[in-house]
């Protein structure tokens, strides 16, 4: 169920940005129509609507996400908190300005601010994030566990430049589609790495250390 919580703004996204897309005309008189007020000028154009409406979804589902969270009393993750304020800046912003760029620049953000938020964590506060979220669990060295979080670290800020030179060096759709799939699936086989990296650690801390750190 969270899992689906999860990823449901970015499949709201994609979904009416296909259709739109699709119907282009249609989707223009709609967002025209409905969301003049929120764009300069009033009027969406047939190229622009598909965008635009698409980040007016995923603005609404990415706010429905925390409120449904708030209501049945769960925890609102950073990760959700970043990207809530910056679907509702930069998603503010595209649809303003009829300007995709913007929502484009979203994903990047998102990744840079987690790279940070995992960095400064670790050597401001000496809080491992990633040993806290799995410590309990999982029995590592030390320094495996810092190696593990400068490979997030690493990895946000790799994936917020391979966003951007998508989105500057393909089309608008191209990049829809890499947003969804080709960000999932690299997001999917790096922590299928990491989880095979571990696991060696796993069993040697087990079979030598029972299960403790050593110095």
């Amino acid at each position: 169920m969270k899992l689906l919580l999860d990823f449901l703004p970015l499949l709201l996204f994609f979904g009416s940005f296909k259709y739109a897309e699709s119907h282009k005309d249609w989707a223009a008189l709609f967002a025209s129509e409905h969301f003049g007020f929120m764009v300069s000028g009033g009027k969406v154009g047939p190229e622009e609507a598909p965008v635009l409406l698409a980040t007016v979804v995923v603005m609404a589902a990415t706010l429905l996400q925390a409120l449904v969270l708030k209501l049945r009393g769960k925890k609102i993750d950073l990760m959700l908190w970043i990207s809530l304020g910056l679907v509702v800046t930069l998603g503010g912003a595209t649809i303003w300005f009829h300007n995709e760029t913007f929502i484009k620049w979203k994903p990047t953000g998102l990744y840079w601010g987690m790279a940070l938020v995992f960095l400064l964590s670790d050597k401001l506060m000496g809080k491992n994030l990633l040993k806290s979220m799995l410590g309990e669990e999982i029995q590592m060295p030390a320094a495996i566990w810092s190696r593990l979080n400068l490979a997030w670290v690493g990895f946000f800020v790799a994936m917020g430049v391979l966003n951007l030179y998508v989105a500057y060096n393909f089309s608008t759709s191209s990049w829809a589609n890499f947003k969804v799939f080709g960000s999932t699936g690299l997001m999917l086989v790096f922590t299928l790495a990491q989880g095979l990296y571990m696991g060696r650690h796993i069993i040697e801390d087990s079979s030598k250390n029972d299960g403790k750190e050593t110095p």
